[in-house]
């Protein structure tokens, strides 16, 4: 790629870094926020929520407004939000306010997010060249994660408003740069492209009450009942969304990329791959903090070496997707996740870290592995006109994963009565979740072999020979 392309792309992966930093150093931050402004229990959960929530609920709509609206539009327009609501966070005084700033910071990167990823898919020659740039593109969001936990603990340690604070400079210089290495595009062509504000108001509303009843799932038995309302609801609206857009003359979604075989496998198994990796996560804090005792700055080092991934995801991904092929990369990263969770499931009161070492370094290594490749499953194949939909798809799954993984390991947490019991059982959920996932990969495998057959019987009948 030139040297033009290279920035670009470095401007359109600052977004993504911002996006993972901004989430693990506020995690790392929550404990000092609750006890500097008495929050409730409830509340302080509400201030990771919110952020999820908005992200959920709003990262449909955002893909697709970038499709019909202007990606470069989309993008700065957002990414502005972004920074004033992170900026406004640092200065909250009261619970509410700081919640109300992470729910808007969350809608914001539901739009701005798609955004970036869209410029990407139609920025870059579909092949070896997208491939590339989407790989680079996920190593830099989890090297965002990763680097996230360290900075955060930093920050906490002079004082957690800088959490917030930390992020506004670095979107404002993503911003400037971004102004001038983005080229400025034609306004869409929406001729027949009206936009669908039912079906627009009806997928907002769906996701945003899916979302809630996931994240509710974190207090276990307690309001089950009112959980599975809100579920409900959320799942009748997904029936009305479908039966609007079935009638629409300008539908939001166009119904037919959704019985797009491999999307769909790309799309649930970055949901169940994103949503073991961050409920493992969850997991290994709660054990080094709580059981362990240990700093929130030993955590976040301890676990730095996940973040090999944001090495090896643009150095070695690509040599190995060239080679086999996205599925079996995929499939690759899936077994590799089992083996390394399922290592951590007899977990110790007294474990050495060099115990925990091997399951810390192979979740990294699974991660560069099978997120890579699946971004760029969840985009091949799609034309143009529907790129912004297809990534607001994808990241629509990540977040619902992360949501999915997260609240799942907490309520197994609570049930099981915490402690390291608890521990153990709530390991179990990153595990079964990996191996649900590698089930799906595998048929994306068979359904590739099955392709090249069709193609070339010849061809494959000698590959399966030799």
């Amino acid at each position: 790629m030139s040297l033009r392309a290279w920035s670009l792309l470095l401007v359109l992966c600052g977004t993504i870094f911002l996006e993972g930093i901004d989430v693990a150093m506020l995690a790392v931050a929550v404990p000092a926020i609750r006890s500097d402004l008495g929050l409730s229990t409830g509340t302080a959960a509400w201030v990771m929520s919110a952020y999820v929530l908005g992200y959920a609920g709003f990262t449909l709509l955002g893909g697709r407004a970038a499709d019909l609206l202007g990606r470069r539009r989309m993008f700065l327009g957002w990414l502005t939000v972004f920074l004033l609501f992170s900026g406004l966070g640092g200065f909250a005084t009261e619970g509410w306010m700081l919640i109300l700033a992470r729910f808007v910071t969350g809608v914001a990167a539901a739009f701005m997010t798609p955004a970036a990823l869209s410029i990407i898919t139609t920025s870059y020659e579909e092949g070896p060249q997208r491939n590339q740039a989407l790989l680079v593109f996920a190593g830099t969001a989890a090297g965002g994660f990763s680097l996230g936990l360290v900075i955060g603990g930093l920050l906490t340690q002079l004082g957690w408003r800088w959490v917030f604070f930390a992020p506004v400079l670095l979107a404002a210089a993503v911003l400037l740069a971004a102004l001038k290495l983005i080229p400025k595009e034609p306004r869409p062509d929406r001729t027949g492209q009206g936009f669908d504000l039912p079906g627009a108001l009806i997928a907002a509303g769906a996701m945003l009450l899916l979302a809630y009843g996931i994240v509710r799932f974190e207090h276990g038995l307690d309001g089950l009942p009112s959980t599975l309302v809100v579920l409900a609801a959320g799942l009748l609206l997904v029936g009305v969304f479908v039966a609007v857009e079935r009638r629409a003359a300008a539908p939001l979604v166009r119904l037919g990329l959704l019985r797009q075989g491999s999307v769909i496998r790309a799309d649930l198994g970055a949901l169940l791959f994103v949503g073991a990796f961050f409920g493992f996560q969850f997991v290994a804090t709660l054990y080094l903090q709580e059981l362990r005792g240990w700093s929130s700055s030993q955590t976040a080092f301890a676990l730095l070496v996940m973040g090999v991934d944001a090495i090896l995801a643009p150095t070695l991904t690509p040599r190995l997707v060239a080679r086999f092929g996205n599925a079996r990369v995929i499939l690759g990263g899936f077994v590799l996740a089992i083996a390394s969770y399922a290592l951590f499931l007899p977990v110790g009161a007294d474990w050495s870290y060099a115990a925990m070492f091997p399951t810390l370094l192979l979740s990294g290594l699974a991660f560069a592995l099978a997120y890579g490749p699946l971004t760029i499953a969840g985009t091949d194949g799609v034309a143009e006109e529907e790129q912004g939909l297809a990534s607001g798809l994808l990241t629509t799954a990540t977040q619902f994963g992360s949501a999915v993984g997260v609240s799942l390991v907490t309520a197994v947490y609570g049930m099981s009565g915490g402690g390291l019991d608890g521990f153990r059982a709530a390991l179990v959920v990153p595990v079964a979740m990996v191996a649900l996932g590698a089930v799906v990969s595998a048929v994306g495998v068979r359904a590739r072999m099955a392709r090249t057959e069709r193609a070339d019987p010849a061809g494959a009948a000698t590959k399966l020979t030799v």
